[in-house]
């Protein structure tokens, strides 16, 4: 069943953030703009690149009121070492999720029961905790943080103009398209 439109469900997990350790809640994602994407695994190959991508762009997504979470099946304790052995996670300033007991990836719907590992599964959640955006990639196809910003800025304009859509390859400041029976067959 897709999850676009749906409201998270309650979870609690453990989480490595610059240097602590913290708990994450789905209540954490109340009141502004989530940005959740899962991956494979820790000490892997695509992952790091993702992950630094994100930290390259992490403040750009601030700037646009989103918070970033990353979440993989490993532990917080996993993280924390990666973060500290690896150069390009070592950037990494968001909160990254442990999830041991793989709920939070079935709650995705990310989960590989046969690997046991999450696929790349990325969700943009505006402030009422309701999914707006869902990818889900094949765990050998890397993601783009500029796409993603790119996404995250449109599901925000249509949040604050309903009456108006974003075409393919719209990015802030574009036209938009407002739907109408004068637009059919006209486009």
């Amino acid at each position: 069943m897709p999850l676009v439109n749906t409201t998270i469900q309650p979870f609690h997990v453990n989480a490595y953030r610059e240097g602590e350790f913290i708990e994450v809640s789905d209540q954490d994602f109340l009141g502004k703009w989530n940005v959740l994407m899962f991956y494979p695994g820790d000490f892997t190959f695509v992952c790091p690149t993702e992950l630094e991508d994100l930290a390259d762009h992490y403040d750009e997504f601030r700037a646009l009121g989103v918070e970033v979470y990353s979440a993989s099946v490993d532990s917080h304790f996993s993280h924390k070492a990666w973060h500290d052995s690896s150069e390009a996670v070592g950037k990494v300033r968001y909160a990254m999720l442990g999830d041991l007991k793989k709920e939070l990836a079935r709650h995705f719907d990310v989960l590989d029961e046969e690997s046991g590992q999450a696929l790349r599964g990325t969700f943009v959640i505006d402030p009422e905790g309701r999914i707006r955006v869902m990818e889900v990639n094949d765990s050998g196809i890397g993601r783009d943080a500029r796409e993603l910003l790119r996404k995250v800025r449109a599901a925000q304009y249509i949040t604050a103009h309903p009456d108006q859509v974003c075409p393919a390859h719209w990015d802030e400041g574009e036209e938009t398209l407002s739907p109408s029976l004068d637009l059919v067959g006209k486009i």
